[in-house]
């Protein structure tokens, strides 16, 4: 009984000392819980503050890109990968009508566009406007964004631009052309007097009237040079292919060519392309630069001519003479009217050629001396070359050209 009385305490301290040591240990872990909940809750609120000040700076930028795109004179267009619109600006709706989001790009096409034959990088739409399309991808993301651009406003100063500068040349002409009829019509009405003398014996009497007929020839000519000069190019429209004009305008210089014993050759490489315009007037722009060759080659010279498209909006007539070449301070004046280096020519060819080529949206380029080779000789002739718009043929033309020839 004595024994376990005395032990009975020590084991009851024993215990209240492993129990305060246990507690304590118990404090001191519920201590550095506290402080890890408290850190932990300090971080968490600094994340949850961070993540809304990025969300209001997110709303923000997409507010700020949002008044963009409404302030944007342009139309601005987004599109799925299936082609569907996902957003649009007010002057998209403004160009296509309202409702786009959701439709179907080519239902828009559909409905809101009416391409013309003479758009040419542009597009025309229903009510008559005119735009200019471009695209750009979405980056890592699929779908596109399109850049739709009103021009109409533009071609139409371009072209009032271009009407008054025709006017202005045209005054500037006015005095030229004054001069270039006054002595060939001189010369017309000396020969006319000639012919009245009543001695006049037979044979000066026709060469009188041969003379007479020339100046009046080159007063023809002048004023068929003159009025291709004024015209716009836009009258007798009509669709065709680059062989037309190439068989067109090798009937045209057939005489001439046998007449000059010139080696004429012609390559297409134009599969597929068709040119609008004025068919015949291109023509006569082509047998102008074609004429020019041959009189400066003199007989038996090489003219070859190269029809290619520089991509799928346009092709080049590129004209390459075996001639003597243009001297440098001539370049710049070539295509100015009235400028000729030959007493008999009308200095309108090339100014005519430039004028039919711009009326048809295009554009003349020479390059002189044009070095070369043929069989062994060296050529330091002319290149001339004439870029014209152009569209690729589709389907549907593969199909009536088809249609048309099984006709």
């Amino acid at each position: 009984m004595t024994q376990q009385a005395s032990t009975t305490p020590q084991v009851l301290a024993d215990a209240f000392v492993t129990f305060n040591r246990m507690s304590e240990q118990l404090a001191s872990s519920y201590r550095e819980l506290e402080s890890r909940v408290s850190q932990l809750t300090n971080e968490l609120d600094t994340a949850r503050l961070e993540r809304s000040m990025e969300s209001l700076a997110r709303e923000r930028v997409a507010k700020r890109l949002e008044t963009l795109l409404d302030a944007l004179p342009g139309g601005v267009i987004v599109l799925d990968n299936q082609g569907v619109v996902q957003e649009c600006n007010p002057a998209a709706e403004a160009l296509l009508g309202h409702g786009l989001e959701g439709q179907r790009w080519n239902d828009v096409i559909a409905r809101a566009f009416a391409p013309r034959t003479d758009d040419g990088h542009d597009v025309s739409l229903a009510d008559g406007r005119r735009v200019n399309i471009s695209t750009c991808p979405m980056g890592d993301e699929p779908g596109q964004i399109l850049l739709i651009t009103d021009v109409t406003e533009m071609r139409r100063l371009q072209d009032h631009l271009t009407q008054h500068q025709r006017l202005a040349t045209m005054g500037e002409m006015a005095a030229s052309l004054a001069h270039q009829v006054r002595t060939p019509l001189s010369s017309a009405l000396l020969y006319a007097s000639n012919l009245k003398r009543p001695q006049l014996d037979e044979g000066d009497r026709e060469r009188f009237t041969g003379k007479l007929l020339d100046q009046l020839r080159h007063l023809e000519a002048l004023v068929n040079d003159m009025l291709l000069y004024a015209r716009d190019g836009t009258m007798g429209e009509q669709e065709f292919e680059p062989a037309d004009l190439i068989g067109d305008l090798q009937r045209t210089l057939a005489s001439e060519i046998e007449a000059s014993r010139t080696r004429f050759e012609c390559r297409n490489h134009t599969s597929g392309m068709r040119l609008h315009g004025n068919r015949q007037l291109l023509v006569s722009a082509l047998a102008n630069l074609a004429s020019n060759a041959m009189q400066a080659m003199g007989e038996g010279g090489l003219l070859e001519l190269d029809v290619r498209s520089d991509d799928e909006h346009s092709v080049a007539f590129v004209m390459t003479d075996s001639g003597p070449g243009i001297e440098p301070q001539q370049l710049q004046k070539i295509f100015n009217p009235f400028y000729t280096t030959r007493s008999e020519g009308t200095g309108l060819g090339l100014a005519v050629v430039a004028a039919i080529t711009r009326a048809h949206g295009g554009d003349i380029r020479v390059v002189s001396p044009a070095k070369g080779r043929d069989n062994g000789t060296e050529m330091s002739g002319s290149i001339f070359s004439m870029h014209l718009p152009a569209r690729k043929m589709g389907t549907r033309d593969n199909e009536r050209r088809r249609e048309h020839v099984a006709r």
